[in-house]
């Protein structure tokens, strides 16, 4: 079965595709990699999409608009896939995450737009979205997702092994002795973004290279304020967004640091803040290898801060377990088509903190008929991916 999964982040720069045609050989799963690309949002779409966002006010016009607009680019990025990595079976969009409803340890809703009816009548291809919601009606927090693929990826590794996303936030799965949990961690790029956005640092929007950061100091009194959040004193499991981690965020803890801080060093400190709190993290775990995905693995800073934080865990790119880092959580949600069009759940509940698991999505027909494969009796053991 050929899936394309679709995802746009919390960074919220683009839609990030991956074509995986799945094999179901035994107890293991064969996912074979194909096309695979980055979509970026127009400049005006994606400016638009910031001032909508947490915390600034919207109105359900400005919604119904982004809704369309993000459905829209969502089906033109299919459509391109579909033209050049060759048909598909189902396609798989997890949409745009806008809101994220999280009152202290409990998930109480999520919103993700991008009218998947866009999707499926560009194509004519069935369409799986809204794929977080029936993991928080179960008790859980919708999140990370990308933990049932950590667990099929990893669970075999020997001394444990701890996946981490660095994304807008970063999440991680640990998978030891069998166990699987997950949860989001706190702010990967999110900050760093926000910053470099505001101020007008560089046209790209993010530390490009970790570039800026290398050139700033950390600033002590800062990154003291910034780690006395009390969500990172949270129980596991737990997930946040941009809902607290955005620019007013900052501002405030600015304020609180009671003196002027250059733009250079806030970036280094905001880079230091995402070492400090997933190194303490995977430190806590106990596990023998990190690894790692997202655009954050692509800033050395990062990396470099990581692995010096971390000297007796291997810290490696997902690349090395066959799951491109670009393309890491596109390829998840394709993963969790093929488990939904099976019959099978897409979440763990260690994963997510769920009482029990579940098969997630609401299906929007293709041109032709809905007609699903059989139901598969037990789920998968492992995955194996290729290109």
């Amino acid at each position: 079965m050929r899936v394309l999964g679709m995802i746009s982040g919390t960074s919220h720069d683009g839609i990030d595709v991956a074509v995986v045609d799945f094999h179901l050989v035994g107890g293991l799963l064969e996912g074979r990699v194909g096309y695979t690309a980055s979509t970026p949002y127009p400049a005006d779409l994606r400016a638009r999409l910031i001032a909508a966002l947490p915390p600034a006010e919207t109105t359900l016009s400005e919604v119904c608009v982004l809704d369309t607009l993000i459905g829209q680019s969502f089906a033109g990025a299919a459509a391109a896939a579909i033209a050049l990595g060759g048909p598909v079976d189902l396609i798989v969009s997890h949409g745009q995450t806008v809101y994220h409803w999280v009152e202290g340890t409990h998930a109480l809703g999520t919103l993700q737009i991008g009218q998947p009816a866009w999707i499926a009548e560009r194509t004519g291809v069935p369409v799986l979205s809204d794929v977080r919601i029936r993991d928080i009606t179960a008790g859980g927090h919708g999140a990370p997702l990308v933990s049932v693929l950590d667990g099929l990826l990893l669970g075999s590794h020997e001394g444990g092994a701890a996946a981490l996303n660095l994304g807008g936030i970063a999440n991680m799965t640990v998978v030891s002795g069998g166990e699987l949990y997950a949860y989001d961690i706190g702010p990967a790029n999110a900050l760093i973004d926000a910053v470099v956005t505001s101020r007008g640092l560089n046209e790209r929007g993010f530390d490009e290279d970790g570039r800026i950061a290398a050139s700033g100091r950390v600033d002590g009194r800062l990154l003291e304020v910034l780690l006395d959040e009390p969500y990172y004193g949270l129980a596991a499991p737990k997930s946040t967004g941009k809902e607290l981690f955005h620019l007013g965020y900052v501002e405030a803890a600015l304020s609180r640091a009671g003196h002027e801080v250059g733009d250079a060093d806030l970036v280094a400190t905001l880079t230091e803040l995402t070492v400090r709190t997933v190194a303490g993290d995977v430190r806590a775990a106990g596990v023998g290898a990190l690894v790692v995905s997202g655009g954050g693995c692509r800033n050395p800073v990062i990396m470099d801060g990581l692995r010096a934080a971390l000297p007796g865990v291997d810290v490696a790119p997902s690349d090395d377990y066959g799951a491109p880092s670009d393309d890491k959580e596109a390829i998840a949600f394709a993963l969790i088509g093929w488990l939904t069009a099976h019959g099978l759940p897409g979440t763990v509940p260690g994963g997510t903190g769920a009482r029990a698991a579940r098969v997630l999505g609401t299906l929007t027909p293709g041109a032709n008929p809905l007609i699903l494969p059989a139901p598969v009796a037990e789920p998968p053991r492992s995955l194996v991916l290729t290109r």
